[in-house]
């Protein structure tokens, strides 16, 4: 059976479909275009208003590419509106994200090697607790569950000894993660020590692990102790959600935070872990945004020196809060606000690149030649080195 697979949203869905496609190499299945394929699952993203329509554009599209194909359906959005999918066309099938995830095979070294990335995604924590005003995302996904620790290390133990170098922790609320008390940085301490000295029999580096994305009220002491004693297996770069530099914005964004805590929160990192690098998301033209509170969002970017910013005019997502306001930003000042953190965003970004020239980082060399950093950035990779390995190299100067 010849399969096709369209991702769309966060990197849990991206982890998802990799089991998705795991599951179906482990029966024989084996990887098409859309148009070739015999059958093409359409993993969803609802997080946004502009997110639901490009996940229905990507079923509507798999259904003309290929008049007799199944199209399987799956992800947060057909959790919310199932019917919206499946009324589509009869080949349309919904199927929950629990149903697929079941079927996936136990052995985590499928994972690993050709057709897959050279960083592999580990999840462990799903579901939210919180209730920020713009989201639904925790109506899609339920409460926030964790997975238990000994699933997780046996699955990282098996990622690391066929080979993988990097392992990226993710989940929905990866920072809530609490397997009977054991929350991430206990979780980390395990995984580092289980995993010492196990890999590729040509030596090298020990595997190391990322932290895919945190949320600020969760990074406690420990794991800020962790990320400065690890030496770099637990990568010293955190994506760290800011969403708005005003405090009133934060407030009716229902995010638990103020403004200046979060920067005292990111000085306090940068003083534990001067190696540290952080990116984030900033929300552009939130419901109600003044002039003003944009330029404290841009003073606290600058703040905090992010490495990278991941900037977004707010979209409407029917069925949130903020979508019943009758405060809406126009959409061109929307697009200009974020295209001036994007500016900003390029900015600090070669401000970071010029403050580390001439210093030296483990990197994961991926297919094409270039390598990603410890510190999340793009650099040539050594000549001759293997896509998957985990190198040396040095920021150019100038």
């Amino acid at each position: 059976m010849r399969f096709a697979i369209v991702n769309l949203g966060c990197k849990v869905n991206r982890v998802e479909s990799d089991a998705f496609a795991a599951a179906l190499m482990a029966r024989g299945g084996v990887p098409a275009a859309e148009e070739e394929a015999d059958l093409v699952v359409v993993n969803t993203c609802t997080v946004t208003g502009e997110a639901e329509k490009k996940t229905r554009k990507a079923v509507r599209h798999a259904l003309r590419a290929n008049p007799t194909a199944r199209v399987v359906v799956t992800g947060c959005a057909a959790a919310l509106d199932a019917d919206a999918f499946s009324s589509m066309d009869l080949r349309v099938e919904v199927v929950p994200k629990g149903e697929l995830a079941a079927a996936a095979p136990n052995d985590a070294a499928l994972r690993a090697g050709e057709g897959f990335r050279t960083r592999v995604g580990v999840k462990v924590q799903d579901g939210c607790d919180n209730a920020c005003t713009y989201c639904i995302v925790h109506v899609a996904r339920g409460r926030a569950t964790s997975r238990p620790a000994d699933g997780v290390a046996a699955e990282v133990r098996a990622l690391v000894a066929a080979g993988v170098r990097e392992v990226v922790l993710t989940g929905i609320n990866l920072g809530s993660y609490d397997d009977e008390g054991l929350r991430l940085a206990g979780l980390l301490e395990r995984l580092l020590d289980e995993t010492r000295g196990l890999g590729p029999r040509s030596g090298g580096p020990d595997a190391r692990f990322r932290v895919s994305s945190v949320e600020p009220m969760d990074v406690d002491d420990a794991f800020v102790s962790l990320l400065a004693s690890a030496e770099g297996r637990v990568c010293r770069h955190l994506h760290l959600p800011l969403q708005s530099g005003s405090t009133r914005v934060l407030s009716e964004m229902a995010r638990p935070y103020t403004a200046e805590r979060f920067c005292e929160l990111v000085d306090g990192l940068y003083a534990a872990v001067p190696e540290l690098s952080l990116s984030t998301d900033v929300i552009a033209g939130f419901p109600g945004e003044t002039e003003d509170d944009f330029a404290m969002t841009l003073e606290a970017v600058r703040r905090c020196r992010f490495a990278k910013i991941h900037a977004f005019p707010y979209s409407i997502r029917t069925g949130t809060p903020a979508a019943a306001r009758c405060d809406q930003v126009p959409a061109p000042v929307k697009a200009e606000r974020a295209r001036r953190l994007r500016e900003t965003g390029r900015a600090l970004r070669s401000q970071e690149l010029a403050r580390r020239a001439g210093t030296r980082e483990l990197a994961v060399v991926e297919p094409g030649g270039t390598a990603l950093t410890e510190s999340y950035f793009e650099l040539p990779a050594p000549e001759g080195a293997p896509a998957g390995s985990l190198v040396e190299v040095t920021f150019p100067r100038g």
